[in-house]
């Protein structure tokens, strides 16, 4: 397991851990007010990127061709990010009650896009550099 994995579980379990008691706290102590609103969508963006980072890591480690490197913590921390996202523009959506099936799909989709397009820049970058 490469240094930089280590150090980023360990930044995982405690996002996860933070992120879900602010999130219980939040919910549990506060009327729900636009200042706090906005503090549920910060916690909820922290304790899903905390919580998915260790299935990210898995997939990476997973898929990635053994003649090849591992992806840098940098990369697990930037696609947790981007599925944390994704459940926070989801949460938001649903507050006016306009989150369908379909607008969930493409707003994956397009993070998904985005993330291929910019992981398939580094590994053109990184052949170059060999």
């Amino acid at each position: 397991m490469p240094p930089d994995h280590v150090g980023v579980l360990i930044a995982a379990a405690i996002m996860a851990v933070g992120g879900w008691a602010g999130l219980y706290a939040l919910i549990t102590t506060m009327l729900p007010r636009v200042g706090p609103r906005w503090l549920f969508f910060l916690l909820l963006q922290i304790a899903v990127t905390g919580t998915i980072l260790p299935f990210v890591r898995y997939l990476n480690v997973r898929f990635t061709p053994l003649n090849r490197e591992l992806p840098p913590g940098g990369v697990l921390v930037r696609q947790s990010v981007w599925g944390g996202l994704f459940v926070v523009t989801c949460a938001w959506l649903q507050v006016p009650r306009v989150l369908t099936p379909p607008i969930a799909f493409f707003i994956g989709l397009i993070f998904v896009v985005i993330e291929i397009f910019l992981r398939s820049r580094e590994l053109a970058n990184e052949r170059e550099d060999d």
